[in-house]
């Protein structure tokens, strides 16, 4: 049996059927670094259970997880050295960073194909309270998909283990967008442009179902964990009882008394690559698995209680 979880789960996306509707816009990013490519996936994967969670009808959810697939496409142009840069980037640096923005929307607007999928690319580094690029627009002039897609997109760059930035922790990352999801007043010697002091940078509401995405997300991920974790609990009972008849093998004083524990021992390992001169080695193994998972699912049981306690 083998253990596996994926937070970035495909489930919600193969219930909305959606494979079918973005054949074309998955292959426009093969022409994307893995980097981007696996952050774009991933960014469209939160974006589809978002709207899940906002209670989207079905041609929104399946229009705006498209348009979070191509949202990065304009980072095919940006150079190498600026997007694959493992320290922070210079200011100059920084404003060829922001142009992949335009860069995507521009692509997106010239092919027919993604033409109807161009505000990703376009409006998803707008912040409500006019903070963002390219435009510096507000609330009511950025599109809702590309607000569901801005969140989405932050959560999975701060989380994610990428080649420029050190991994943070998930509770870490959510404190950041409560943060982001507050008014702000500019502070003094800020070059940040804020238009509207009302407002965050992203939506509060959004932010919230997010909360319950990761804790479902994380809910699944103990019930998968604690499977796995009984399947390991019988393997250890399983060859415990092969240890007891071995004790008695190793204590045995006559050939018949001998070879009836070694029948015994042999009987309990069912599993191939076990023998009676590894299957110790075995056990420990399990043992030091099973401690090792326990600690894991105490963690993260400990991080839905935190999230359930977040408040935006």
């Amino acid at each position: 049996m083998k253990e596996e979880f994926d937070f970035y789960s495909k489930t919600s996306l193969k219930s909305y059927n959606l494979d079918s509707k973005i054949r074309y816009q998955l292959k426009t990013l093969d022409s994307l670094d893995n980097f981007t490519r696996r952050h774009s996936e991933n960014v469209a994967n939160i974006t589809c259970r978002l709207c899940e969670y906002l209670k989207m009808d079905e041609g929104f959810t399946i229009y705006t997880t498209t348009c979070a697939y191509i949202h990065d496409l304009g980072k095919i142009f940006i150079p190498p050295a600026v997007l694959q840069k493992t320290s922070k980037l210079t200011e100059e640096e920084y404003e060829i960073m922001k142009t992949h923005t335009t860069i995507g929307y521009n692509m997106c607007r010239k092919d027919p194909e993604l033409r109807p999928y161009s505000a990703g690319a376009y409006y998803h580094h707008e912040g409500l309270n006019g903070s963002g690029y390219p435009n510096h627009l507000t609330e009511k002039d950025i599109p809702y998909e590309a607000q569901i897609i801005r969140v989405a997109d932050e959560f999975e760059a701060i989380t994610a283990k990428r080649q420029y930035k050190t991994h943070i922790g998930i509770i870490e990352t959510l404190n950041i967008l409560i943060e982001n999801a507050q008014p702000m007043k500019p502070k003094e010697g800020s070059k940040m442009i804020i238009k509207d002091t009302t407002v965050g940078k992203v939506d509060k509401k959004i932010v919230r179902a997010l909360f319950r995405v990761i804790i479902d997300d994380t809910e699944n991920e103990i019930v998968c964990r604690s499977d796995y974790l009984n399947f390991i609990q019988k393997e250890i009972s399983r060859l415990s009882k092969a240890e007891k008849y071995y004790d008695k093998y190793l204590k045995s004083k006559t050939e018949s008394q001998k070879n009836y524990n070694k029948e015994g021992v042999l009987m309990y390992l069912t599993t191939s690559g076990e023998t009676i001169d590894n299957f110790m080695q075995v056990k420990n193994e399990y043992e030091a698995s099973l401690k090792a998972r326990q600690e894991h699912i105490k963690k993260l049981s400990g991080e839905v209680k935190s999230i359930k306690k977040l408040r935006v």
